[in-house]
């Protein structure tokens, strides 16, 4: 699983961003989960018994890490970089990148650094004032085949993070039925 984590992580750091008006999306429901506005993390519950987090990575990104557009949709200061994999029912669904500005980590309700295998948009989207913007997707080529991704910035209490998530073969936005 490692090596598919670096794979994963390669790909998504490799991805093409695109509008959703330029994107020509596989399905409806593709659509529907690449677009969402809500919490990934609610929507996938709604599709399992149990939501899991397996939490990869929880560390300082120094500014001088971030590449252009991550410092444009952020600001070039030092992040705490999570990465995770989330899961469904035990089975890997969702490969998230999170760029947290450690200035975005101040004076907020909960301590974003602790957040551990708790899914981070069940916490960022319990916050009293949450927005999503700047909404990219994305289509990767991987040794599984075209996978889908999204990056978007979400903004907690007025302070901005950087999401990215790859949506694994066995997710469900893949899946015939409608969302």
């Amino acid at each position: 699983m490692n090596q598919l984590i670096s794979l994963y992580l390669s790909a998504l750091n490799a991805a093409h961003w695109q509008e959703p008006n330029e994107f020509s999306f596989p399905t409806q429901v593709a659509k529907n989960w690449l677009l969402e506005q809500g919490s990934l993390s609610r929507l996938l519950e709604t599709h399992c018994q149990s939501l899991t987090v397996d939490l990869l990575h929880n560390d300082l990104l120094v500014a001088d890490k971030l590449n252009h557009q991550e410092a444009a949709l952020l600001s070039k200061e030092s992040c705490l970089l999570r990465k995770v994999i989330l899961k469904g029912d035990n089975v890997p669904w969702v490969m998230g990148r999170t760029l947290i500005p450690y200035s975005s980590m101040q004076e907020q309700q909960y301590d974003l650094a602790r957040q551990g295998d708790i899914p981070l948009g069940l916490t960022v989207f319990s916050a009293n004032a949450v927005k999503r913007d700047a909404l990219q997707v994305a289509q990767i080529e991987t040794e599984e085949g075209l996978l889908l991704a999204r990056r978007s910035r979400l903004w907690m209490n007025h302070k901005p993070m950087l999401v990215a998530e790859l949506f694994l073969s066995t997710a469900p936005i893949y899946s015939k039925e409608k969302v």
